[in-house]
Parts: C-alpha cells; structure tokens; sequence
C-alpha cells in the first residue's frame, strides 16, 4: 500500500512539474549539487592550503573562481566538476598563479609561519586546512576560515611578519566549526 501511495505521490509531482506548476529542479537553495561539487573539488589530489578554490551554482551550470599553483590543477577542476551528474555547463575562472621562486619561497615561510602558531596548529592535522595562503608576486592573501577572531588576528599578525611580503590582506572568516 505504501509502494502505491509513493508512486501516487511521484506522479502527481511529475504531472504537475510537466505543467510547469512546481519546479522540477531537484536541487535546493543548499543543494545536493552544491554540496557535491564542493565535496569534489576538495578531494582533489593537488588542492593544497597554497591553492583557493570556490564555486557557484546557477541551475545546473557551475562558475569556478579562485587561485592556483599548479596549470593542471585548474584543468583537473573543471574535468571533475563535469563528471558529477545534473551538471550541464562549467566556466573556469580559476586563476593560474605566476611561477616565481621567490613566491615560493614566501609560501613556505608563511606556511611555518602561521601553522607553526601553537593556537592554529589544529588547523594543520586537517587533510586540507581552512587557512589559504596565496601568494602573487609577494602579496599574500589570506583566504578560508577560521574559528575565532582571535585565531584571525594571531593568523594576520603571523603573516606579517615574515620577511620579504610586500602586503597581507586577510580575507579569512570567522566561522562556527562543523558538529560531527
């Protein structure tokens, strides 16, 4: 009895979305598409805290924005996020960061430099961790999250201070972390 009644209810849904009544779109304001095409460019094998990585859905067409280190990782973006089902369309805005040894050199020094802070050194145990560095021609820019404005202050302070960054522009939000 269950079985006919869900089918009813699947038929009329159908009927009505066919006459154009209810929206036949299955993804809501925080959708499963969403939530996949984030899910998918995180486990990405190349995403690493030097790299920034955003999104945005309209209908069943995704908009990649952000910045990277490597070309093929941008490109590997775009194939995933075309792979996930209900997806119909993908632009790529993702920028490719300029090589430069001394970007470079600054990453990693930025790198020890805000995680090796014994109060954001949690942020580091995770696979990729919320606190970006992205470094162009020796700006840093500071993108993610984190979960306190004093773990954003002592995030900023830190960059600051290392040798040869032109500036620091602290872009990190302020977030209540995810209950597991």
């Amino acid at each position: 009895m269950k079985t006919r009644t869900a089918v009813a209810i699947f038929a009329v849904i159908a009927l009505a979305a066919s006459l154009g009544i209810v929206s036949a779109m299955p993804f809501g304001p925080e959708s499963a598409l969403e939530r996949e095409v984030g899910h998918r460019l995180r486990m990405l094998p190349y995403y690493s805290v030097f790299d920034i990585l955003r999104y945005s859905v309209n209908g069943y067409h995704v908009t990649l924005d952000g910045a990277v280190t490597q070309p093929w990782l941008k490109s590997d973006a775009e194939k995933e996020v075309k792979t996930i089902e209900g997806v119909e369309g993908v632009t790529n805005n993702i920028k490719v960061l300029p090589v430069s040894p001394s970007d470079d050199r600054i990453r990693r020094a930025e790198y020890r430099a805000i995680y090796g802070q014994s109060a954001l050194f949690r942020y580091a145990e995770q696979a990729v961790p919320p606190i970006h560095i992205i470094v162009e021609n020796g700006h840093v820019s500071l993108e993610g999250y984190v979960d306190s404005a004093a773990d954003k202050t002592i995030a900023e302070i830190a960059a600051k201070g290392v040798p040869g960054v032109f500036s620091v522009t602290d872009n990190l939000e302020v977030v209540n972390p995810p209950k597991h």
